[in-house]
């Protein structure tokens, strides 16, 4: 019994030194640390702040820049309106077949197509609501449902999730007006830069780009609602038409992502899953900008090169 024991004390340690041991090595995996380095040499002398979040979800390899520093979401935040959505159908608040009837109040500056509708005159249901809002960005889907749901709710859902760093708090409409006032009387490159800059300080409808990846990595694992509502919300992602030069810039034609972009003088945004080819498994990765004086083109090849470095390294160093 003796023996036994020892042989068994013995097994223990070298068990528990291994765990540590493989904990150690993914922690210093020189390959990813590589893939890092690659992303900061792109970052190199920019004109304005990066951060970028990537965890590929089979193996829970995971690489961060400036991943918990806070970034205006601007159209990103619609990724957490719609979780908060299926959510409340989930608990039988409305239904996804339920008709909402526009009213000319409803009709909201920016991206979009419903603002240049006719209403009254205009039915969608709620889940055609949430079709508008992500796959072109409509604003005036977008505040319709953030009406519904209520931003207060979205943000104690997120909380209950266990999903610190993410803050929705105004509408579209708001942003906007927030955003005209705090660029008046500025005119030159340098005066709008340093308007930008000052919006993007307000904590107000942020996200880290860590946040913002937990969450989709959520909605893919189906730790959020059930299965088939997650299926739905990817779906809903894959359908994205905006942004085709961010996340899905240089990557093989026909790389499917289920992504959402967001954009604002200074702040080009995108945030999705990557399905890699050949069974690599699925990469979620968050991009997210401020404090640009460049043109939205410019940015996106950013967020291009970044994408395809860690397509690259999930599918080849694997």
């Amino acid at each position: 019994m003796r023996m036994k024991k020892g042989l068994g004390l013995v097994l223990f340690v070298v068990l528990a030194v291994g765990a540590r041991a493989g904990v150690q090595d993914q922690a210093a995996n020189p390959k990813l640390d590589r893939l890092k380095h690659q992303i900061e040499r792109v970052l190199f002398r920019r004109d304005g702040v990066v951060g970028t979040s990537v965890r590929h979800v089979e193996t829970g390899q995971s690489l961060a820049v400036n991943g918990d520093m806070r970034f205006p979401m601007a159209s990103t935040f619609k990724v957490p309106i719609l979780v908060e959505l299926f959510s409340q159908v989930k608990e039988g608040k409305f239904r996804l077949e339920d008709e909402i009837d526009v009213q000319p109040s409803d009709q909201h500056p920016g991206s979009g197509m419903i603002s240049s509708l006719v209403a009254p005159g205009i039915k969608l249901s709620v889940l055609n609501m949430a079709h508008f809002m992500m796959m072109i960005s409509d604003n005036s889907a977008t505040d319709i449902l953030l009406a519904k749901v209520g931003a207060e709710n979205i943000n104690d859902r997120l909380k209950g999730l266990g999903i610190d760093g993410i803050s929705v708090n105004r509408s579209c409409q708001e942003l906007i007006k927030d955003l005209m006032a705090a660029q008046t009387g500025a005119w030159t490159r340098d005066q709008l830069k340093a308007a930008n800059v000052k919006f993007a300080q307000d904590l107000r409808d942020t996200a880290t780009p860590a946040a913002m990846t937990a969450l989709l990595e959520k909605v893919f694992k189906k730790e959020i609602l059930d299965p088939a509502s997650c299926d739905l919300i990817l779906q809903i992602l894959l359908k994205c038409e905006t942004g085709g030069g961010r996340i899905k810039g240089e990557l093989p034609a026909g790389t499917l992502v289920a992504h959402k972009t967001g954009t604002l003088p200074g702040t080009v945004n995108d945030c999705g899953i990557i399905t890699l080819p050949d069974g690599q498994g699925h990469v979620v990765l968050t991009i997210m900008t401020k404090d640009f004086a460049d043109e939205t083109a410019d940015i996106e090849t950013i967020l291009a090169k970044i994408a395809r470095l860690v397509y690259d390294y999930f599918l080849f160093a694997n």
